[in-house]
């Protein structure tokens, strides 16, 4: 089996808390570190009700600390939103405390709507386009290059990851020779087509020899076929409600939610599911060896929105009976 790896969104559940979101991320770590999973990244979002992995660096640092083995990192820092030589020091403190185990992945989109764009007082017209320039100058701090030193910062390794949904993304990761992880867990329409862009134009680098992708994909393991259905309708309510205007809350699973939705709406899920698992071990096996087989990704990077806290613990530990084998 490839490696697999966790990207936990720290989701706030309706009736839950922040609070109440990190101890279970935290003993999710826990779990991953002692499972044998790879990373456990989380990722920038901001004014999302359902999401509290917004301040996603000190998220890590948190992790870290409650965690000895496992790499944690961001899956990914939103690059447009911040001032490079800022993510340089940040990611230097967190490689200064927890050396060898930090990851950082760089995305282009800012994660957010232009409101919550002009509250991050970033520039709304060119942040974007500025991304290959930004990720130039971040590499240069951690070379100890930049303008001004980055302090801790300069003379870190740490690995830079670079993320996408899109073929921009692939042609960045090919022409830096750095590392692409796709978001196929919830944008897959250009995957295959990414993959092989960054895969044909790849070249070699101090960081890479050959081109690795990691592919994100959703679980929903139960011990029945059932049950996981149930369990995977959070967050296909979740999923619907954010595409059509209205994001919250994590909700409870309802039975025979995607029969109940309007065809557009099934078809909208039916699209994302395309980059899914849903069901037993046995089922859930058969589908990540399909996917794996279907795209030859180098690592996959699960992700597992359920309501109740156990159940997704079950879930990922049905995944991980999977690491190890072939």
């Amino acid at each position: 089996m490839i490696p697999l790896s966790i990207l936990d969104l720290a989701p706030i559940t309706e009736g839950g808390s922040a609070a109440e979101s990190f101890a279970n991320t935290v003993d999710l770590a826990r779990q991953a570190d002692a499972w044998g999973f790879n990373r456990f990244w989380m990722a920038e979002h901001h004014g999302m009700p359902g999401i509290a992995s917004a301040a996603t660096s000190v998220l890590i640092g948190h992790v870290a600390g409650h965690t000895s083995r496992i790499r944690v990192g961001a899956g990914g820092i939103m690059l447009p939103n911040h001032a490079p030589l800022v993510i340089a020091e940040q990611f230097g403190t967190l490689e200064a405390l927890y050396p060898g185990r930090i990851d950082l992945g760089l995305g282009r989109a800012p994660g957010s709507d232009r409101a919550t764009m002009r509250a991050l007082r970033r520039n709304l017209e060119s942040s974007a386009d500025d991304f290959p320039q930004d990720v130039m100058e971040l590499m240069a701090y951690f070379d100890g290059e930049g303008p001004v030193p980055a302090v801790p910062g300069g003379g870190q390794r740490v690995p830079i990851w670079i993320l996408g949904s899109s073929l921009f993304g692939a042609q960045l990761a090919a022409a830096l020779g750095l590392p692409y992880a796709f978001a196929s867990h919830f944008a897959p329409a250009q995957m295959l087509d990414a993959i092989a862009v960054y895969r044909r134009t790849f070249r070699p680098s101090r960081f890479l020899d050959a081109p690795y992708v990691m592919l994100g994909y959703n679980v929903f393991a139960a011990d029945t076929d059932d049950e996981a259905r149930y369990l995977a309708t959070s967050w296909q309510q979740s999923f619907v409600r954010l595409r059509t205007g209205h994001p919250g809350r994590l909700p409870p699973p309802v039975r025979g939610y995607a029969e109940s939705l309007p065809s557009q709406a099934q078809a909208l899920l039916e699209h994302v599911l395309s980059c899914t698992a849903i069901g037993s071990p046995a089922s859930v096996a058969r589908q990540i060896h399909a996917f794996i087989d279907r795209t030859g990704a180098d690592e996959l990077i699960i992700t597992s929105n359920m309501f109740d806290h156990a159940a997704r613990l079950r879930s990922h530990e049905i995944v991980a009976g999977l690491i190890g084998g072939a």
